[in-house]
């Protein structure tokens, strides 16, 4: 091999253009499986020569291990604050008040882009290098949140010096971190899907997931960026902000696409009506615009107001907010069984759009709001988020109002109500409940559950919206011709359906267990099951204290099976499918393999495996996985950016390996 620095270093600024063609520009050159290509041969080479990785190359945006807490970073220059205006006439007194200091009634240029609602951030480059990133704070000093930073594809670790070769030997870029609206919604599905609290708003997600010690989670969140100014500034002058912000996207940096360079105030106004007329088409919140003199020597000539620049100026939007009352409170049932409580009002226009429904969120949040029928209310809407009460009108209250519980028995299929502790949210568990059809027969289907071939999202949703299915048992009462009328439905994609439909009926019990969507209970703890229970009946009649009794299952798990179990449309549902010849066989675990007896815990990317594939293996080896270290383990297998698990490993004198020998292992 040729020098293997060069070929690293090479790698390096093919990856961090793409990145810069697909974050910053969204004008990608090559496709993802070229993009993984590459990468995959930067993280091989990496590994082989430990010693020439350094922390602006891209493999190193995720892998530290979690902070106990977090550094504070002094700012060289403070992050001041904006004043506020919010009518035409606090905007010309603005422009006026600027022409009186600065003794000129020439027009003032200004350069105006839209006021995101994020989390103010500053970058610090060193040689073109990311050094330090940190939060606003209170605009002295912030808080060292580098290594989350670093996991912001549209951050550049290192300087692009394609265009403008020379760069500040010290940078310091201030930026706004955000979340899109459309990456929100699909946060807060991902939420749904696992049983965790949703995210209230795009900017609490955005802030919450910035201040996380361990960055591997920071990773997962949707995190993006705008700049749009600069602090401290070494060896390189600009003139203007309209010249900063057309030289930053040159070296890597994302500036918002809708900021102007306005002539005089007048073009500020019309920028500004703009903007509020195209807020909604904004895939991210916005609150207003903010407008900044352009020209840093007038810059420096206003200088500042107590905290704020008086150079520079926040025009916010009117508030999304109105009053409106209650007329009723309706029960909705989400894909998970989740109840969420929605009020019905008089319909009321908030920004131009008019709103008659908004989220109450669960019985927690109507409790201390005090949320009746017949109530005014404060709401207030956010971009295309649901509306929410802020408040109640407590003096508009009527007479003999009475507080609103949620019902114990599901409102769709009438099926009983749970709330698990140290929730807020009541849950259908009736697995053929309506409201959640769609989502139970898709994880049935799914590849690791009863693996049904062919039967893919949008056809369940064409099945059920046609009256084709009612439940998963229906799935096996179908037959070719059932099929075939369907738009763009042959005989043959018929034919092939219904095949893999039969021959789905023998199964596993462990993937059955997994495919019933049992909540807490996924394909790991399901193996685990059916190594106990290989007979699904006595699984069925388990109490909370013998199911404690199974390894790995604790006292939450174990009442959320038994919760499952007691419900008599899921025992039915069971037999049913019995009924239609479901054949369940248990798996043992191997006795004497390899691995007999052993703890293993997987940890870090694996790139000769998937990790469930590695873990399959382990189990047909007689191990048992863990999804934590702790003293029982009795080895841990370390892919490439291994995370706290590896630490903690060390740490406790645990035997680790690498995945070559894991795989060393398997072979032999």
């Amino acid at each position: 091999m040729s020098d293997p620095q060069k070929i690293i270093q090479e790698l390096r600024e093919r990856i961090n253009y793409h990145n810069y063609r697909y974050y910053v520009l969204d004008d990608p050159e090559i496709s993802d499986q070229d993009y993984d290509r590459i990468f995959r041969e930067l993280e091989n080479l990496e590994k082989k020569y430990p010693h020439l990785i350094t922390p602006d190359s891209p493999t190193q945006r995720v892998g530290a291990p979690p902070l106990e807490s977090f550094k504070t970073v002094t700012h060289n220059l403070p992050m001041l604050s904006l004043g506020n205006a919010f009518t035409e006439e606090e905007i010309i007194e603005f422009d006026r008040r600027l022409k009186r200091f600065l003794k000129d009634e020439t027009d003032i240029t200004y350069v105006a882009e839209p006021k995101l609602d994020g989390l103010a951030v500053e970058l610090v480059y060193v040689d073109g290098i990311f050094y330090v990133g940190s939060t606003r704070g209170d605009g002295m000093t912030g808080e060292d949140v580098t290594q989350n930073l670093k996991t912001i594809k549209s951050i550049p670790l290192k300087l692009i010096t394609k265009k403008i070769k020379k760069i500040p030997p010290r940078f310091e870029i201030r930026g706004e971190v955000y979340i899109g609206i459309k990456s929100f919604h699909e946060l807060n599905r991902h939420q749904d899907e696992k049983d965790e609290p949703r995210f209230a708003n795009p900017r609490n997600a955005a802030a919450g997931s910035l201040r996380q010690l361990d960055s591997s989670i920071t990773a997962k969140r949707p995190l993006d960026i705008f700049c749009y100014g600069v602090g401290l500034v070494r060896g390189y002058s600009f003139n203007s902000q309209e010249e900063l912000l057309k030289t930053l996207p040159h070296w890597g940096f994302k500036v918002n696409p809708h900021l102007q360079v306005c002539k005089n105030i007048n073009d500020v106004m019309k920028y500004y009506h703009h903007i509020e007329k195209i807020r909604e088409e904004l895939d991210y919140e916005i609150d207003g615009i903010v407008i900044k003199v352009n020209e840093f020597a007038l810059q420096e000539r206003l200088g500042t107001i107590s905290r704020s620049p008086r150079w520079a100026l926040a025009y916010k939007f009117p508030p999304r907010q109105a009053t409106t009352k209650v007329i009723d409170i309706r029960l909705q049932v989400g894909r998970t069984g989740a109840i969420t409580p929605v009020a019905v009002m008089e319909p009321v226009s908030i920004a131009g759009v008019t709103v008659s429904r908004a989220t109450l969120h669960n019985q927690d949040e109507i409790d201390k709001k005090d949320i009746r029928i017949g109530d005014t209310v404060l709401i207030q809407r956010a971009g295309d988020v649901i509306p929410e009460v802020v408040s109640v009108v407590k003096e508009k209250r009527p007479e003999k109002t009475v507080p609103f519980k949620i019902p114990s028995s599901c409102p769709v299929c009438g099926s009983k109500v749970v709330r698990e502790e140290d929730e807020a949210v009541y849950r259908c568990l009736n697995l053929s409940c309506p409201a959640q059809l769609k989502k139970t027969i898709k994880h049935f289907a799914s590849k690791r559950a009863m693996d049904i071939d062919g039967l893919g999202d949008k056809l369940v949703d064409k099945f059920v919206d046609e009256g084709i299915i009612g439940n998963v048992t229906d799935l096996y009462s179908l037959k070719a011709n059932d099929l075939v009328p369907l738009e763009r439905m042959g005989e043959k994609l018929a034919l092939n359906i219904i095949n893999a439909i039969e021959g789905s009926k023998e199964r596993d019990l462990d993937r059955f267990l997994y495919a019933l969507g049992i909540r807490h209970v996924g394909e790991h703890l399901a193996m685990i099951l059916a190594e106990h229970y290989p007979n699904l009946e006595d699984l069925m009649d388990a109490q909370e204290d013998d199911l404690i009794q199974v390894n790995e299952i604790g006292p939450e798990v174990a009442r959320s099976i038994v919760r499952f179990f007691s419900q008599r449309g899921n025992r039915d549902l069971i037999q049913r499918l019995k009924n239609m010849g479901i054949k369940l066989s248990a798996k043992r675990k191997k006795n004497g393999g390899t691995l007999q007896g052993k703890t293993i815990v997987f940890t870090g990317t694996l790139t000769q495996f998937t990790r469930s594939e590695a873990e399959k293996l382990a189990e047909s080896l007689g191990a048992q996985i863990s999804s934590s270290v702790s003293k029982k383990t009795d080895l841990v297998v370390v892919g490439s950016d291994p995370g706290s698990k590896y630490e903690k490993a060390k740490n406790l004198g645990i035997s680790i390996i690498a995945e070559d020998a894991f795989k060393k292992i398997v072979e032999s």
